[in-house]
């Protein structure tokens, strides 16, 4: 486990710091039954955490149909699901952000700690925006050119800016692939939500509200084994 003190933690975004998850896989059943495909909701797990094209492909792939459709068709396709979602987060406020997400901010802020998103969704900056907590972040990856978690690489991008070491960084994330990510960049992983589906990840708790702040002083101090 890392000894050294954190200077830097990476928050995914859908399902850690709001609910926009739902949003997402309802916009897949919408554009599912586009080719006649009634969506499992047992598949969300497999899109958790992955960008929208390698969402579309494993989409594509369950349901034999990753050779019915042209990469141009396939680049219309994701276009109208993007669009169905942003309909769907248009109305989304700060009211939206989970309980403990500002307090968590806010105490990491005071022991020095930098704050980076690390989300596959090219809206997130959008969304830290109608949140309400784009000042919060010193640094928003982008996810463009950069391969899709599982690869660790949106958690060493954001590491890589600041010049920090693995040991340094913490990762919080609540789909299996981005905790995943996260233990293969090296750093100390925190998983929200199920600790059965997330067993991998160094540390799991059910929301971040759930985090205590002693585990946290603690754990940013590199005093945890």
């Amino acid at each position: 486990m890392q000894s050294s003190r954190v200077n830097l933690v990476i928050f995914d975004l859908d399902g850690v710091l709001t609910e926009t998850s739902k949003f997402h896989f309802e916009s897949w059943k919408a554009l599912a039954k586009k080719f006649d495909v009634d969506l499992d909701d047992k598949f969300e797990v497999h899109l958790k955490g992955v960008s929208r094209q390698a969402s579309l492909e494993r989409i594509l792939k369950e349901y034999g149909l990753d050779s019915k459709f042209s990469e141009e068709e396939k680049k219309l396709l994701l276009v109208e699901k993007n669009r169905h979602y942003q309909q769907l987060i248009s109305h989304m406020t700060k009211d939206d952000l989970f309980n403990g997400v500002i307090d968590c901010f806010t105490f990491l802020k005071s022991q020095g700690v930098r704050i980076a998103l690390g989300s596959a969704s090219k809206n997130a900056p959008r969304l830290l925006k109608t949140h309400e907590i784009s000042d919060y972040f010193d640094y928003v990856v982008d996810p463009r050119g950069l391969k899709s978690k599982p690869s660790p690489d949106i958690f060493l991008d954001a590491m890589k800016h600041f010049n920090l070491n693995p040991s340094e960084c913490i990762g919080v994330e609540d789909a299996y692939a981005g905790v995943s990510a996260i233990n293969q960049a090296g750093m100390t992983s925190i998983g929200i939500g199920n600790k059965e589906e997330l067993h991998h990840s160094d540390y799991c708790f059910s929301s971040i509200d759930s985090i205590p702040i002693t585990f946290l002083k603690t754990l940013i101090k590199g005093d945890s084994s």
